[in-house]
Formats: C-alpha cells, sequence, structure tokens
C-alpha cells in the first residue's frame, strides 16, 4: 500500500483508524499535495538534472554581468558573453562597452581562465562556438555578426556597425548563430526582422525565409537556432511559444509546442535523441510567471523539466540561452540573473 512517511494512503481512502471524517478529507489533500510535489505532478517530466553547486568561481565579489549567450569548445571551455553590467535600455546605445564582456571557464573545475572583449561591444546577445573553437557573437545594438578566433582575434564581421537593415549586407537586431561543418551559417534576425539567413563562410547572402505571423515558416521574434547532426534547423520561435523544424533549405518540417516548453529563448542538441530547450518566461512586470528548461525528444515530446523562477541554485530568473557538452553537462546563462550555471545528469 502507498505511504508518505507514515501515512497509508489507502487506510485514509477507507476512512479508516480513530481520525475524525473532516480529519481523513485534510489528511488525504495534504497527502496528494505532498505526492505532487515530490513527483512534480507528472512523474514522467521528472528531471535527471541537478545543478553544480559552486560552479564558476569568479573573483570574491564579483558577478557577470546580463549573461546572454554560452557555448563549449573542444577542450570543454565554457565560453560565456555577457555584458558586464550594462543594462538593456532604449534606444540601444552604440558606445563600447569597456569592460571585457567575453569569459572562458574550466568546463570541469569552473575556475576562471581568461578574459576578452573590451572595447568591442555595446549589447551583447547570442555566442556559438564552431568546430574549430572560433567564437560566433551578435550584437543587437551594432547590428552586426561576428568571429572570433578563439584568442579573440576579430576574422569576420557581417552587418554595417549601428545601422539597421533587412538585406543581404544588414541586420535588425540580430540574436543567434548556427555553424555548419564546412563554415556556412545561419542567422537568426531577430528581434525586428523576423527572418533566417543563410551566408556563404566568407559571409556572402545565399537565402533567407520567414515573415511576421503565427503560421508555418512564420516568426515573433526568433530567438535562438541551432542545427542537428542531419543539418536540420531548429529555431526558437519565442513569442510564439514553440520551435519550429526546417529542412537546410528553410523548408518547415514541424513544430514544437508544449506547456512545459513555454517560451523558448533557446535550445541546445542532447545527443541524437534530445534537445535542452530554455524558457525564459513571459515577463510580466513583476518578472518571469515560470523560467527553467526541458528535454525534449526529437518528435518535440517532453521528457522532463528542471529549474523554475528564483534565485537560488538551480533555479533561473531568465534564463537565455544554453549549451551541452560530450558529457551531456548543460550550461545555462541567466540574463535577469546575471550568471552561468552547470547541470549535470544524477548518476
Amino acid at each position: 500500500m502507498m505511504t508518505i512517511g507514515k501515512t497509508n494512503i489507502g487506510a485514509l481512502l477507507k476512512g479508516g483508524g480513530t481520525m475524525p471524517r473532516l480529519g481523513h478529507v485534510l489528511a488525504l489533500a495534504a497527502a496528494i499535495l505532498l505526492l505532487s510535489y515530490a513527483q512534480n505532478v507528472n512523474p514522467a517530466r521528472q528531471s535527471s538534472y541537478e545543478v553544480i553547486h559552486g560552479w564558476p568561481v569568479l573573483p570574491a565579489g564579483e558577478v557577470l554581468g546580463s549573461a546572454t549567450g554560452v557555448g563549449i569548445d573542444s577542450h570543454d571551455n565554457v565560453v560565456v558573453f555577457h555584458r558586464a553590467g550594462r543594462v538593456w535600455t532604449e534606444p540601444l546605445p552604440l558606445d563600447a562597452i569597456a569592460k571585457p564582456t567575453i569569459a572562458v571557464f574550466d568546463g570541469r573545475t569552473g575556475e576562471l581562465l581568461k578574459r576578452w572583449g573590451s572595447g568591442l561591444f555595446a549589447m551583447p546577445h547570442g555566442l556559438t562556438v564552431d568546430a574549430q573553437d572560433n567564437v560566433w557573437l551578435t550584437d543587437v545594438s551594432l547590428h552586426q555578426v561576428f568571429k572570433f578566433s578563439a584568442d579573440g582575434k576579430l576574422l569576420l564581421a557581417i552587418g554595417e556597425r549601428g545601422v539597421p537593415g533587412s538585406d543581404g549586407r544588414h541586420f535588425n537586431r540580430p540574436t543567434d548563430i548556427a555553424v555548419l561543418p564546412d563554415g556556412s551559417f545561419y542567422v537568426s534576425d531577430g528581434y525586428i526582422n523576423t527572418r533566417v539567413a543563410k551566408f556563404s563562410p566568407s559571409g556572402e547572402f545565399l537565402f533567407q525565409w520567414g515573415r511576421p505571423g503565427q503560421g508555418p515558416g512564420e516568426f515573433n521574434t526568433p530567438h535562438g537556432i541551432t542545427l542537428d547532426s542531419t543539418g536540420r534547423v531548429y529555431v526558437a520561435d519565442r513569442e510564439n511559444d514553440r520551435v519550429q523544424v526546417f529542412d537546410a533549405n528553410g523548408q518547415f518540417l514541424s513544430q514544437w509546442k508544449d506547456a512545459a516548453i513555454g517560451r523558448p529563448y533557446s535550445l541546445a542538441m542532447l545527443g541524437m535523441r534530445e534537445a535542452i530547450i530554455v524558457d525564459g518566461g513571459d515577463q510580466p512586470s513583476q518578472g518571469p510567471d515560470r523560467s527553467g528548461a526541458a528535454i525534449v525528444s526529437r518528435d518535440g515530446a517532453v521528457m522532463s523539466t528542471f529549474g523554475r523562477f528564483g534565485n537560488f541554485d538551480g533555479q533561473f530568473r531568465m534564463a537565455h540561452d544554453v549549451a551541452i557538452a560530450k558529457s551531456g553537462d548543460a550550461y545555462i546563462v541567466d540574463v535577469a540573473g546575471q550568471r552561468v550555471q552547470k547541470f549535470s545528469r544524477r548518476n
């Protein structure tokens, strides 16, 4: 017979023992609530991920700025893009942030290895690390996309600094980048243009798709973008509360939509069969009504969730981006919480 602590639910249902009938009802209600809480309502959605306390290790008294992008290099180092104290204000500022905006951590120990990015960016947003450890970045204030070497040398810049546009040479608040093995790449462009654009390895515009709307292939803030090993393109269509899946040429294939996915800000592939999606919430005036992560199968079914709104370890104020190591460890940046957290699978 099922029990919670020393409470026998079967006995309560039968009204056994000496407890008064009202007491039976109250105790049963409390037992059910406790059981639901312990199982996170749906046992199938209990997460196998737990936060790693004490990761990363920052100098005493220091916090990251609003952390917006995260990626992992071939050495399992974690690269974080953050705003170094700058706050999003309208109109967006164009002057460069004087402090370093890139922080690189040892994925195992959390040690801060290096920093760079001083005097380069005005409003950091998306970050992707490619197979050659190049670091790709978007700046929503400068309307530009950048490619840097691992040591911070500029290799490519696309877009005209501070000049928005919607043609093949301009962006309007681009959000994220996904890079193919051949060096060509997709940009989710983003807050204003509501499109995905593809470019050659040298930065030549190839084609685009998307327009404002709620139908297949339409977007309302394409906020994050990633690829799987087959070349399929996954777009976090944030304000439409869904992930859209496309082939390499931008043809719509399917969508993922679920209350547990919520409002997807970003996603990353977890092995061959799953993905992790981060939900930043609805951003009402008093803070998001939810913020967490969902593990989703490749057919869009939610397998489990972890994290929720809050300031404690394992919680998020506004989950913004996710990167997954070969080990399956997940790194999630929190733009409002101004931090990055590491999550590992339970044994």
